[in-house]
């Protein structure tokens, strides 16, 4: 019985082995090719920035202070770096606005194709995804052209007499969440969908047999069943739309930055790759933040519901 165990615990372990042997070229590239350069971005958060661009290789924590706090040219006293907070400030909370809009406009479409006939879901799903069949700067010029002074809502308004001039939306924070919506949309409808098209209608179909409302029905039978697609989407936008460069550059202009232009203007114009690593590795961390709160969340339902 001993010999018979000992063999079994053998073999296990050889499986083990020769599973971790199979998996080592995989996982030595995405050692390499993931792991490799954030780790490099992360040294370079402690170098001192040089004078053209680049870094000077001794150790200095300038660039991660630099992300919260400034420091005074006069007597090198520390203040609130308020331009960097007003754009953290400015990417959170226009990323969790994008969320929030998506979810409100996704919610009804993924209904919508979740109830159609199967024959033609099909056909509704590809035109959600159609717009990813088009480069994203495109979509964005799109976008311009409707909500640009001379463009489709403005002309529309002023032609049917609501209004006399042009109202500017352009180059606002109300240009960039509109963008951002209708980017990162389909992103919030096919995981909204795919919890859908896995619902049991009979418990709607009961909820309304037990004289419930349909706020009730969507609140205490349709949402808790389908929370699952909609923190998957939440998290599917909120990343992305987080470190989004192409529309808040196009649609908010020079003075509507976000953090993937702040990044992006600390490593060109700016040249302090040390401040641009640091801001990159805290846009990492946020992140990483909002996917354990998604982790915790979904293990909390599967704990709740299981």
């Amino acid at each position: 019985m001993a010999s018979a165990q000992e063999t079994a615990l053998s073999a296990e372990r050889q499986d083990i082995r020769n599973r971790w042997l199979l998996s080592a070229p995989a996982l030595i590239i995405i050692l390499l090719a993931a792991i490799g350069p954030l780790f490099i971005v992360l040294i370079y958060s402690f170098l001192a920035a040089g004078p053209y661009g680049d870094v000077e290789w001794k150790f200095s924590t300038d660039g991660w202070i630099s992300v919260f706090l400034q420091r005074d040219i006069f007597d090198d006293t520390l203040s609130f770096a308020d331009a960097h907070l007003a754009i953290f400030w400015r990417s959170v909370k226009l990323s969790i606005g994008t969320t929030l809009l998506t979810i409100v406009f996704g919610f009804p479409t993924a209904y919508f194709i979740a109830t159609r006939p199967e024959r033609t879901r099909e056909m509704w799903l590809f035109l959600i995804t159609i717009p990813f069949w088009t480069n994203l700067l495109i979509r964005t010029f799109a976008i311009l052209q409707i909500i640009r002074n001379e463009g489709i809502i403005n002309t529309l308004l002023i032609k049917a007499g609501f209004i006399n001039q042009p109202i500017q939306i352009l180059f606002t924070d109300t240009a960039i969440m509109i963008g951002m919506v209708y980017v990162y949309l389909p992103l919030m409808v096919l995981p909204l969908y795919a919890s859908m098209e896995k619902l049991d209608f009979r418990l709607v179909e009961a909820g309304y047999d037990l004289y419930a409302s349909r706020f009730a029905v969507l609140r205490r039978i349709i949402f808790p069943l389908v929370k699952p697609g909609v923190i998957a989407g939440s998290i599917l936008v909120f990343i992305p739309s987080l470190g989004a460069y192409v529309t808040p550059s196009l649609l908010g202009g020079g003075k509507n930055m976000m953090l993937g232009n702040l990044i992006e203007l600390q490593f060109g114009q700016g040249r302090n790759w040390p401040l641009g690593s640091a801001i990159s590795i805290t846009l990492m961390a946020i992140v990483m933040i909002a996917l354990l709160a998604y982790v915790r969340n979904a293990g909390s339902s599967e704990v709740r519901h299981g």
